[in-house]
Parts: C-alpha cells; structure tokens; sequence
C-alpha cells in the first residue's frame, strides 16, 4: 500500500441522544446520507452486524469495511484498498468519538473531521 501511515483521534459533543447517535452511525440508509459524497455499494444491509463487508468510494479510490466488532456503544472495522487500517467509533449521550489508523495517500485526519462535523449537522437537521 502507498501511502503514509496516519492516525487519528477526534471526540465532539453533539446535541443528539445516544440512540440517534447509535442509528446514524449503524444504520446504512442514514449514514449513507451525512457521508454524502462518499458513495457505497449496493446490497448493504438495514443495520450493521459484525462480518458485515462493504466498499465505499471517496471519488474513485474504493475502501472495503470489515465490520468486526458491534456493540451498544461501540462500532470497530477493519478497512483495506484506499486505506489498509481501522476505524472506531464510541458514543454516549451528547457525544462521539472516533478512532483512526491507517496507510493510505488520503489525508485521513482532514476526511475524519469533515465526517464527524457532517454528523453534528445531520443530527442537528432531525
């Protein structure tokens, strides 16, 4: 993998509950909708369950997700293409946190806190 290896650790306040959090970040059909323009493949399940695989797309660089580990508050996925790495995520009540590793030419930071803050405002519209 070409790249260099990043990493990254971010944790926002939200004015959301834990559910909607929890939703936002499980369920396909809505976190399809604040990582606009990230695009995904088809098929994807209603929510997502450890063994789960999906490709997205940043423009044309694909990344394949793992889902590895799910939990009430927590969500860990293996990524490999785009970025050979991981990610995880944490939430509670007003609040979230997420947690990245990886190789990749993709500035991993900058994608990071632009989803994060993508997710604030998507709470925020509902």
């Amino acid at each position: 993998m070409l790249g260099t290896f990043q990493q990254s650790n971010l944790r926002i306040e939200i004015a959301a509950s834990e559910q909607k959090i929890s939703d936002s970040l499980l369920c396909p059909t809505q976190f399809q909708n604040w990582l606009f323009p990230q695009s995904f493949s088809a098929g994807m399940p209603e929510r997502l369950c450890p063994g789960t695989i999906f490709t997205s797309w940043i423009g044309p660089i694909p990344i394949q997700h793992q889902v590895k580990i799910v939990k009430p508050n927590e969500l860990q996925m293996l990524m490999s293409k785009g970025v050979d790495g991981y990610q995880e995520w944490y939430w509670g009540e007003g609040w979230v946190q997420s947690r990245l590793a990886g190789i990749s030419p993709l500035q991993l930071n900058l994608g990071q806190t632009l989803s994060l803050l993508r997710l604030r405002m998507f709470l925020a519209s509902q």
